[in-house]
């Protein structure tokens, strides 16, 4: 299913701008090499614009906002528009004050993104224009269960319509959507939640795909979320083989998106289409 996908990504080696916060910053730039990427992580507000127009695509990451990120957020958006280059936004902790808020909607007005990842209090909070969010963490309330997915499906399904962006919904059960078709995806291990910067790392695996598929954006997005969520399946058996704790688990994420290969990603995909 997405061979061509991955291919692309190996092939190309997209360059990734990557505006993120300073919690994961290693990581992810260490995850985006891994996936065949190429990772730049330039946040001055003096530079942006020069080194957005030599990427291939752009993330935006507002875990750890301050007054001039904010600036060059909102520079190099424009620019990869200008340019059109995808730009995927993670909306960390969006409900958490009324200063990330703020900003997020600012961007959403300023920006067009291609796709927009977060966990389900996020994009719910993006989606209804208010809300709080429980620091980065979902709401125990909001969790994407079998029983709710359809309600979520379609909601997600507007926002996506309302912003034009393929949203993104990570947690138990994973969901990518357009305003027209959804992918559910069941790849992943609960032990992630325990690493920091998972799900910030998925979203520069995202910025990787997309950026070397700029014209097929929520397959390339399905494929990602796919080969996170099967890294981190791997990455469990490989600890509970050798042992170690969750700092061991984080890197063996890493290896595994290194080693990733067709065969490894259409083999363990776990992915329903609607």
């Amino acid at each position: 299913m997405f061979e061509k996908i991955l291919e692309n990504v190996r092939e190309n080696e997209p360059i990734v701008h990557t505006i993120t916060n300073y919690v994961t910053v290693n990581d992810c730039a260490n995850i985006i090499l891994a996936a065949g990427g190429s990772p730049i992580m330039a946040d001055s507000k003096y530079e942006v614009e020069d080194i957005t127009s030599i990427a291939n695509s752009l993330v935006i990451n507002i875990g750890t906002l301050n007054g001039e990120s904010t600036q060059a957020m909102l520079k190099a958006g424009k620019k990869a528009n200008e340019l059109g280059h995808p730009v995927i936004l993670d909306p960390v902790g969006v409900g958490s004050s009324s200063f990330r808020k703020k900003f997020v909607f600012d961007l959403l007005k300023e920006v067009d993104f291609s796709v927009i990842r977060g966990n389900i209090s996020e994009i719910k909070t993006i989606y209804r224009g208010k809300g709080i969010t429980k620091g980065v963490d979902v709401d125990e309330n909001d969790i994407v269960t079998d029983e709710n997915i359809d309600e979520t499906i379609a909601f997600i399904k507007k926002l996506s319509r309302k912003t034009g962006a393929v949203i993104v919904v990570t947690g138990a059960i994973d969901i990518a959507s357009s305003s027209e078709k959804t992918y559910i995806i069941r790849n992943g291990h609960p032990l992630m939640t325990r690493v920091t910067g998972t799900g910030c790392m998925l979203t520069t695996v995202i910025g990787s795909f997309c950026g070397a598929n700029s014209n097929n954006i929520l397959e390339a997005t399905a494929a990602a979320v796919c080969a996170m969520g099967i890294c981190g399946e791997l990455g469990h058996d490989k600890l509970e083989e050798v042992g170690g704790g969750t700092s061991t688990y984080g890197t063996y994420i890493i290896d595994f998106m290194s080693k990733m290969d067709s065969e490894i990603l259409n083999g363990g995909a776990k992915i329903e289409i609607r």
